[in-house]
């Protein structure tokens, strides 16, 4: 039992010295680097994406239950609050992405479609005579400040993707001789207007 306990201890301090080994460093102008740090950047894009989405998505939602609260309301035209649900209903699947967002008639047709859904929801919900219920206040006020945010939510996300596109731009032989995906890389789409 003596004899074990010094070996017990040497086999514990050599698995701590294993444990506090740091990995190399990764030369900051091998095409590795260049592949984790573009990766890095295209999860910045990602996730400033997923925002705006999910943003968007909330609206149209916020939207949908504006309009069944709408219905409850005396004195409504229930044909014209079901083609505005259908209207709002239709405009995920219209919504633009990544690379359609390329075509900015997309992006302009996806916003007019959505703001002349809000218009009339809008007129509907904010009359200019006669009581609204508190819930239906709420919602609008919900929409307009989510509406009032897509500018900010397009920004952000430009700025990341301006961030992977310029990287893109200066590390092309590095990520070229990964090859695979990396050499097919293109630059992504904006939605600032290019010149």
């Amino acid at each position: 039992m003596r004899k074990l306990l010094p070996l017990a201890l040497l086999l514990l301090l050599a698995g701590l010295d294993a444990c506090n080994r740091t990995p190399k460093p990764i030369d900051p102008t091998s095409p590795a680097a260049a592949k984790v740090q573009l990766g890095i950047l295209r999860d910045s894009v990602t996730a400033r994406w997923e925002q705006m989405i999910a943003s968007d998505d909330d609206k149209v939602q916020a939207t949908t239950r504006l309009l069944q609260e709408l219905e409850r309301q005396p004195g409504t035209n229930r044909p014209q609050l079901q083609q505005l649900t259908r209207a709002n209903t239709k405009l995920p699947a219209r919504r633009y992405d990544q690379q359609t967002m390329a075509s900015s008639a997309a992006i302009d047709a996806y916003d007019a479609a959505q703001d002349s859904v809000l218009h009339l929801v809008y007129g509907i919900a904010q009359p200019a005579a006669g009581p609204v219920s508190a819930p239906a206040q709420q919602l609008t006020s919900d929409i307009q400040a989510a509406d009032s945010e897509v500018v900010g939510f397009r920004l952000r996300y430009d700025r990341a993707a301006k961030q992977f596109n310029n990287y893109l731009a200066l590390h092309q032989v590095a990520l070229a001789s990964l090859g695979g995906k990396y050499r097919k890389l293109q630059p992504l789409p904006l939605f600032e207007l290019q010149q």
